[in-house]
């Protein structure tokens, strides 16, 4: 098979071993349908600042002073001031870093444009749409080389678990999995990984050829990574395949616990649940031990603001917001994430607690007394559900939304509810779109707790 013209201009150092590998990955005989074509585009010379780069992350300290900032926040600031035209119209920065202005998805929802650095590379710019939870549509700015760094990041959450990737030429490296209607799939190679092979597949029946060939490409490919979020893992528990792992990532949507341990039973190995988003990349990895999601980005300010910009008491809840990253095209200052949390510190530095997807909702129980999404949550926890939002209408009545996959489990899951809010009406429903959904809402307005 010939090297075709995209896979060099997707794959710029595409080796004799990639070439095989993305032939094994498009021929096999039980091969999805592939809807796209995408790669590295990483060029020679980026691959030697990608090595120093995940030395870097290896061996970097995550953290900084209690009550205090990191030390390379004062510069990271100025240069944004100088090079940002969204922040060089505010003037010079404030003395105080608190009280720079906060920004959030719609600022960059509206003129993505005016976030990027005047000198970011155009030429090598990529751009991608997501969506996210909240279906408003977000622009981001990014970079080969950006794209490249998010190993680096995953290598140190693996290796918290004892985990150091070792698949190389000739190997698959990683398979990402979704399940959508429509799904962006594709084949590439990991040049810093000897062109290790990458697949991104949809689990979705309608991207397959014949019943049995999503077990026997998973299995032919014997990926040393498995990522994806909830939903796909959902599928995949349904299907008999004998593919070991040597680490799943769940990334994109909260993982339950009941999930988790259902994921490691079946795969016999580590599971990795990962904060992380398109705006900043990877930010954490939970490790029970530590009580939340450890940092993974030693160029990162983690802060946690109530609604009015305002830092919260430690361990207080409040609006996760950032500052830096490893994003050069899309430097953060300040950016409202929209998800909820508590800051923490352990002997290695902070960490992110009670960790909760989009702004807090409280419920109106039975009784008359109000509870926290957190405990409609940790009701839950227990129970293998890939997905499921929760509503409460405003005769305060309740529909429970379930993935497919969950449906089975819907008289457990009301008499954890009931439980936790009492004898309330409560109804339960599939989940009718593919993607993500708001997990908690309500009709009714809480009084202030």
């Amino acid at each position: 098979m010939a090297i075709r013209k995209s896979d060099t201009d997707y794959c710029p150092t595409l080796s004799e071993e990639g070439r095989k590998m993305l032939e094994f990955l498009r021929e096999h005989p039980a091969a999805p349908i592939f809807r796209n074509e995408s790669g590295n585009r990483l060029v020679s010379e980026e691959l030697d600042e990608l090595r120093a780069f995940e030395q870097e992350v290896a061996a970097a300290h995550v953290g900084w002073q209690r009550g205090g900032h990191p030390e390379w926040l004062a510069g990271f600031v100025q240069q944004v001031y100088e090079e940002v035209p969204h922040f060089r119209q505010l003037g010079s920065p404030p003395r105080r870093f608190e009280d720079i202005p906060t920004t959030d998805r719609a600022d960059l929802s509206a003129d993505i444009a005016r976030f990027v650095p005047d000198g970011a590379p155009l030429d090598r710019l990529i751009n991608f749409r997501t969506t996210g939870t909240t279906g408003n549509p977000l622009l981001i700015a990014s970079h080969p080389l950006v794209a490249g760094r998010y190993l680096a990041f995953h290598k140190r959450a693996l290796r918290r678990f004892g985990i150091e990737l070792r698949h190389g030429a000739g190997q698959v490296g990683v398979v990402l999995l979704g399940l959508q209607k429509k799904c962006f799939t594709y084949v590439s190679v990991t040049p810093t990984m000897g062109d290790s092979g990458l697949a991104k597949i949809n689990l979705h029946p309608d991207d397959w050829r014949r019943p049995g060939d999503r077990e026997a490409y998973l299995d032919a490919l014997q990926a040393e990574v498995i990522a994806g979020d909830p939903i796909s893992f959902g599928e995949l528990l349904q299907l008999r395949v004998q593919a070991r792992p040597r680490a799943i990532l769940s990334v994109g949507m909260m993982l339950s616990p009941g999930l988790r341990a259902q994921l490691e039973s079946r795969f016999a190995c580590p599971v990795l649940d990962l904060y992380s988003m398109n705006e900043a990349g990877p930010i954490g990895v939970l490790d029970a031990e530590a009580g939340g999601h450890v940092l993974l980005q030693h160029r990162l300010y983690v802060e946690i603001l109530d609604a009015h910009g305002r830092a919260v008491p430690e361990g207080t809840p409040g609006e996760i917001t950032l500052s830096g990253g490893f994003n050069f095209c899309l430097p953060l200052l300040r950016y409202r994430t929209g998800d909820h949390g508590t800051l923490g510190w352990t002997p290695e530095g902070p960490v992110l607690m009670d960790l909760q997807g989009r702004k807090p909702v409280r419920f109106q129980c039975a009784d008359g007394a109000w509870v926290n999404n957190i405990d409609v949550t940790h009701a839950l926890a227990a129970l293998p559900l890939p997905q499921f939002a929760l509503h409460q209408e405003a005769d305060g009545g309740f529909v429970l939304h379930l993935a497919a996959r969950a449906m089975p489990h819907a008289e457990a899951v009301g008499k954890a509810l009931r439980t936790l809010l009492g004898d309330v009406r409560l109804r339960v429903e599939p989940i009718a779109t593919d993607g993500k959904v708001l997990q908690y809402t309500s009709e009714l307005e809480a009084p202030a707790p």
